[in-house]
């Protein structure tokens, strides 16, 4: 396909639209455009969701049945997403249900109509 063909006349812009908007998810394109959010799916973001609601799970079941007198446990890191700047070791928020990543404002977990503009 030659994009010159739009510039001559050969290609119209709603088929060149259509083509762009349809790129393979590994295209030069959208990884110019979004980076490494690009090669993740809905599923992706899913999947990394509910691990980390599984590791929160476990840490709140681990934490109630521990000894008073233990140390306490460290809290589940999330897993990594594209497009979050993950915080240093040194500024982690200490472990706590109030202290979740979500309620630090450091992770963007993209909604659903973001998520379907993306991939409109």
């Amino acid at each position: 396909m030659d994009l010159l063909d739009w510039h001559r006349g050969r290609l119209s812009s709603r088929r060149l639209a259509v083509l762009v908007r349809h790129l393979p998810r590994d295209s030069a394109t959208l990884d110019g455009l979004h980076g490494e959010a690009a090669q993740w799916s809905v599923t992706d973001y899913l999947l990394a969701s509910v691990v980390d609601q599984l590791a929160e799970a476990n840490w709140m079941f681990a934490t109630v049945n521990r000894d008073e007198d233990a140390d306490p446990l460290e809290y589940p890191k999330p897993v990594p997403r594209p497009g979050t700047n993950d915080p240093a070791p040194d500024s982690a928020p200490s472990p706590g249900p109030s202290t979740q990543p979500s309620d630090t404002g450091t992770e963007h977990n993209p909604s659903p109509v973001e998520l379907a503009q993306f991939f409109a």
